[in-house]
């Protein structure tokens, strides 16, 4: 009896799947990275906000200082955390099926660390100034973080109630974390999503900015409102909830209607996930493996997996089993390809089998 997985004809051998574990970024890296590109946010763009003032003419406006703080980060960090620099982004990403509970949790704490950090920076350099040490105390460090906290009613830059800069703040949100989630995405053009993610986060902080100050970031306002006067803590909850809200409304749609990328052929493979990052799960995509079929190459390699081929078979396709294992140890998921069809076996494909028909 003909195994299922014999190649026939002279000049064809068989095609055998090896599936790699390629080394990953550890925790510590990916925190760590996390809380330097928060860091970077918080201190490019609260440092604007404070010495380059907020209007065009007075220098960077606040919106592109921290769009072009979020694009540096995540060409110079997202290819190993995923680059969210921002508890929002990472919530949307859990609700996604992007990464796990427990990691969004180390992220947020990362984050968080990272924006204090650099708002301690921009406290003690204020706290230098001689405009600040010599004013009497009439200028001190408080009264200008006051001017970069996140507030409503009577602490929000146009005086906007409560209702007005939660929708803001929501929507706001969730139309960054829905951007950043189908940038980010294994059929996405990777060269350009950080500057597609930049620029969306440079919008909504500028749309934003009049109302609420924007936050857009739970990270970056904690790290504001600590340094603030009491009455910016006292409205930090708002600049929380409001973000996580419209991070989950992208994070469920997304995972409602996101397709994902198909291995091959219909196949299914694993979930789909940040193009930066290679700590998380990601498919084999069908540009990835046409172009090794076109030049004859023996592998195809994307990120955390490793799918071996025969050159000598790339022009008929994957006879037998097309297999992709994730690198953190969860189960196997593999899709069958219908054998090729060719003429009656030799043996030159005997070599490759045991005696009980088995791939050797």
């Amino acid at each position: 009896m003909t195994s299922p997985n014999t190649v026939t004809g002279p000049a064809v051998p068989v095609t055998r799947t090896a599936v790699v574990q390629a080394p990953e970024s550890g925790l510590t890296a990916r925190l760590s990275v996390e809380a330097l590109g928060s860091f970077l946010l918080v201190f490019g763009g609260l440092g604007i906000a404070l010495f380059n003032g907020s209007g065009s003419s007075a220098g960077v406006p606040v919106g592109i200082g921290f769009g072009l703080a979020l694009i540096a980060g995540l060409i110079a960090f997202g290819h190993i955390s995923g680059g969210h620099f921002n508890p929002a982004v990472s919530f949307a990403a859990a609700l996604a099926g992007k990464i796990k509970w427990l990691q969004t949790l180390w992220y947020v704490v990362a984050q968080v660390i990272g924006a204090i950090v650099a708002a301690l920076v921009l406290f003690a350099v204020l706290n230098v100034l001689p405009a600040v040490s010599g004013s009497g105390g009439k200028l001190t460090t408080r009264t200008l973080f006051n001017s970069l906290a996140n507030g409503f009613d009577t602490h929000s830059p146009s005086t906007v109630p409560l209702a007005g800069a939660l929708l803001i703040e929501v929507v706001g949100t969730a139309i960054f974390a829905a951007v950043f989630l189908g940038a980010t995405q294994a059929r996405a053009n990777r060269t350009l999503a950080p500057i597609g993610v930049g620029l969306a986060y440079a919008t909504v902080i500028t749309v934003a900015l009049p109302i609420t100050n924007a936050s857009i970031n739970p990270a970056r306002s904690t790290a504001a409102a600590i340094f603030a006067e009491g009455w910016a803590g006292q409205q930090l909850w708002l600049f929380w909830v409001a973000p996580l809200l419209g991070a989950a409304v992208a994070g469920l749609l997304f995972r409602a209607f996101g397709t994902g990328s198909a291995v091959r052929a219909g196949a299914t493979g694993v979930d789909g996930d940040d193009a930066f990052a290679d700590d998380n799960d990601e498919d084999l995509d069908d540009e990835d493996i046409d172009a090794t079929l076109a030049n004859g190459e023996g592998r195809v390699e994307k990120k955390d997996v490793v799918l071996e081929t025969d050159p000598a078979v790339t022009a008929t396709g994957f006879p037998g089993p097309l297999a992709a294992t994730r690198a953190d140890g969860a189960a196997d998921r593999s899709a069958a390809v219908e054998p090729v069809a060719q003429p009656a076996p030799t043996t030159d494909a005997q070599d490759f089998f045991d005696d009980k028909g088995a791939v050797k």
